[in-house]
């Protein structure tokens, strides 16, 4: 498990000086390997880890002049590093440090991720175990279906974290990947095994054949897991925002002391961080068509998908690290009304348990076409009427009661019958 005290903040991530340090991480890391393999004097690289250094403003003040951003670095890390400073970006260009260094933020970013990540399927995990036995209703197509419990329901979101989680460890490996073979690519005026030693150095493995920058299809990748997991994340703040609605409420946000849902109505509470947890997942997806645009590039590089990905790597590490804390917060102070639950699965006198009667009719030799029709002409009276009472429908049909005895047709009516698996899918959980 990664650290907490260990991991920076997301936005430091990706700040300008954050940005050229990796840049200069890159250079000394190829100076150490041409040193190791005799290109360069163990003493110069030796110097220019002691004095290398830059001062962001100065590089912007460069690259007014020059109008290229590597250049405009590599000439202020000179001005600190002096005669040794000749030796620096030996037989590479700039899409080795470029690309290298994103990697670097790229996967920094990931750890960051991953520890949130953690605090969110720990809070899903809490909340499931307490609400094991919470009964409530299970819907389809927004419609009453069956009885579940609410941490039937958490234990899908459950699931479907933990397969985010494993995807974005999978995704580390995939986008942890440097490139330090020169222009397009060819190892032309640096050999591979500087770029093997450099990426050992900087915890990365080497592109197996990139051309002059790492193909794009490794950013989208990762762009495209962030938008999903951030779907999963709109999937649960939807499913709060409905069961908050008024004529449902059976969970609610956290209202805070003091805290105002509308400048016009006093009594509103509205699902205002569910709602905000929606809209930013568009924005994710948004950035990860633009990731698949930049994905094809003219010939061996051309610089299409700088600018973009200057927008849409740091919005999307930063916007998913918003969503995953957000998101945990409101798994972890969400309120649960059970007593809401309970009167919401059992409206219309039970209607909800049409099957288990349809089902044990059956069962005692009446036609399934028969059975239908009488719980079906049953169940619609119930819901059709303002204090419509399924139970005592069914319980009144002499159809059913030549075949159910009381005991029989209040058993259909027990909840329990739809916990009998609970405890499986807890244990593939291990909630």
């Amino acid at each position: 498990m990664i650290e907490r005290y260990t991991l920076p903040e997301m936005g430091e991530l990706w700040t300008e000086t954050y940005k050229l340090k990796t840049w200069l991480q890159v250079e000394i890391a190829a100076c150490e390997a041409q040193a190791e393999l005799g290109y360069i004097p163990k003493e110069a690289v030796a110097e220019i880890k002691d004095k290398a250094n830059f001062d962001p403003k100065r590089v912007l003040e460069i690259e007014t002049e020059v109008r290229h951003d590597m250049i405009a670095f590599l000439t202020n890390v000179n001005e600190y590093v002096g005669d040794a400073g000749r030796y620096i970006h030996l037989g590479l260009t700039s899409s080795d440090v470029l690309d290298t260094a994103l990697a670097l933020q790229l996967v920094a970013s990931l750890d960051i991720l991953l520890a949130r990540l953690d605090d969110l399927i720990t809070a899903i995990r809490v909340q499931a175990r307490q609400h094991r036995h919470t009964f409530m209703i299970g819907r389809s197509h927004g419609i009453h279906a069956e009885p579940i419990t609410f941490g039937f329901k958490l234990a899908g979101w459950l699931a479907e974290v933990l397969r985010s989680q494993g995807r974005l460890t999978n995704l580390r490996t995939t986008i942890a990947v440097g490139k330090i073979s020169g222009a397009v690519g060819t190892y032309a005026n640096v050999e591979p095994r500087i770029e093997e030693l450099a990426c050992q150095k900087l915890g990365l493995q080497p592109d197996t054949a990139s051309t002059q920058v790492i193909s794009r299809d490794r950013h989208a990748d990762f762009v495209q897991q962030l938008a999903l997991l951030g779907a999963s994340i709109e999937r649960f703040a939807v499913e709060i925002r409905n069961l908050q609605r008024t004529d449902v409420l059976e969970v609610e946000e956290f209202f805070a002391k003091g805290q105002k849902g509308s400048s016009a109505m006093p009594h509103k509470r509205n699902p205002i961080r569910s709602e905000r947890l929606t809209g930013i997942a568009r924005i994710l997806r948004g950035n990860a068509i633009a990731a698949l645009e930049n994905v094809a590039l003219w010939h061996e590089r051309d610089i299409s998908h700088s600018a973009v990905e200057r927008v849409i790597l740091p919005d999307s590490c930063i916007a998913t690290h918003f969503m995953l804390v957000e998101m945990t917060d409101l798994v972890q102070n969400l309120l649960v009304y059970p007593e809401n639950m309970a009167r919401n699965m059992n409206c219309y006198g039970g209607v909800v348990f049409s099957q288990r009667v349809l089902l044990t009719l059956v069962d005692k030799g009446m036609s399934r076409e028969k059975a239908y029709t009488v719980v079906q002409s049953c169940a619609h009276q119930a819901w059709n009427q303002p204090q419509g009472d399924f139970h005592a429908l069914i319980s009144q049909d002499d159809r059913v009661r030549q075949l159910l005895s009381p005991a029989e047709i209040e058993a259909c009516f027990d909840p329990a019958h739809h916990l009998k698996h609970l405890d499986e899918i807890y244990q593939r959980l291990s909630i």
